[in-house]
């Protein structure tokens, strides 16, 4: 039962069910159990899956109660998804879609992305532990896959009280080297080994828009992971380009990638703490005509959001110190906390102590595949922002 006053977000669809708001639980439920909630006066808010161990103590799967939750349910929930990619044209067999995205596709917990003919999936939630099989099972009905992986690691499963898992869920197993094909480069995935599920799928549409800019450029990727930016810069025509992570196994990856697209002469990859190497560089008075800032996540929690800010003002201003005069430079933020004006007045503090002026020539979210549903606005996280200076 919900306490007084807070069954507002319910009311709205919010999926979330803090522990502050529950004022009773009757009948013992375990992890994953299917329970409803109701408000004061006994009327139905939601169904859900219950999690005692977390801050969000469950998450809804229907606000409909005459919708059971069931083998049935999550068959639909599963096959809407799917349809919804289809009708946009992005689930091409060669290439990568992220065919389910938690909450935003009424599943909270569950991610599956799709790399040519492999599925990889997160449960992430008590709830979608506990009705893995059921999701595995409508995936493979609506995808008909090779083979679908399980990536279920990371601190939302710790939060749920889960252990991590990587494992074969059906099919065969990925190979360890799984191409695929993404705005006309082939991409390399390492589904067992890579981030998350094995590559970024956000980012795919943004490497295309900004490589547009590339023609002739001198490039600097920071954060390059495995190069996606910088591969697309290179392919479109730049003339050259400096990939610089602080991860040796990700700029392997990258070199692979590049040599795969037949830009790797082109490439020179830097194996440093990329706050120092930008640092250096502007001490060599390096300039680049294309930068791209794709940093990991600065802010985990409200509490962390000045902080993170700071972080990001630094490599920012670090970039437009680098940047040639009429230069372009791609920005992003993937922390939710972060939205878009926030990240907007950081890049104009940066701008005002690099003393440059900046003029913002497009801005940049997340890709069809990563929709948000608008009573859950926490699903829009990507944010960036394509800047010129003089």
């Amino acid at each position: 039962m919900i306490g007084s006053g807070r069954e507002k977000s319910l009311r709205r669809r919010h999926p979330w069910i803090f522990s502050g708001a529950i004022e009773r639980v009757e009948g013992g439920p375990e992890p994953g159990d299917t329970v409803d909630v109701l408000d004061r006066r006994g009327a139905f808010l939601a169904r859900a899956a219950w999690s005692p161990a977390s801050q969000i103590r469950a998450r809804a799967w229907t606000f409909d109660p005459e919708e059971r939750v069931d083998d049935a349910f999550f068959g639909r929930r599963v096959s809407r998804a799917v349809e919804t990619r289809a009708r946009l044209g992005l689930l091409d067999a060669d290439e990568a879609c992220r065919v389910v995205y938690a909450e935003s596709d009424g599943l909270p917990g569950v991610i599956a992305d799709r790399y040519g003919r492999h599925v990889v999936c997160q449960f992430l939630s008590a709830g979608a532990e506990r009705w893995r099989d059921v999701i595995v099972a409508a995936l493979g009905d609506a995808l008909t896959p090779a083979g679908i992986y399980e990536r279920s690691e990371g601190a939302a499963r710790r939060k749920e009280g889960l252990a991590s898992r990587r494992q074969v869920l059906a099919g065969a197993e990925p190979p360890p080297r799984l191409e695929f094909r993404s705005g006309g480069l082939q991409r390399i995935v390492d589904v067992a080994h890579g981030q998350k599920t094995g590559a970024y799928l956000d980012q795919q549409l943004n490497r295309q828009r900004v490589a547009r800019h590339a023609a002739g450029a001198s490039v600097l990727d920071a954060f390059a992971y495995t190069g996606g930016f910088a591969t697309a810069a290179v392919v479109a025509g730049a003339k050259s380009a400096v990939l610089l992570d602080s991860s040796g196994d990700a700029l392997r990856a990258a070199r692979e990638e590049a040599a795969l697209n037949g830009v790797a002469d082109r490439c020179r990859f830097v194996e440093a703490d990329v706050f120092d190497e930008l640092r250096a560089l502007r001490e060599q008075g390096r300039r680049f005509d294309l930068i791209v800032m794709d940093p990991p996540k600065f802010v985990h929690s409200a509490q962390q959001v000045a902080a993170g800010s700071r972080g990001y003002k630094d490599v920012n201003l670090l970039a437009l110190q680098l940047l040639a005069p009429g230069g372009i430079l791609a920005t992003f933020s993937c922390s939710g906390h972060v939205d878009a004006a926030l990240f907007q007045k950081i890049l104009a503090g940066a701008a005002v102590d690099a003393g440059r002026p900046v003029q913002i020539l497009e801005r940049f979210t997340q890709p069809p595949d990563h929709p948000v549903a608008l009573e859950f606005p926490e699903a829009d996280y990507l944010n960036g922002l394509l800047l010129t200076a003089h």
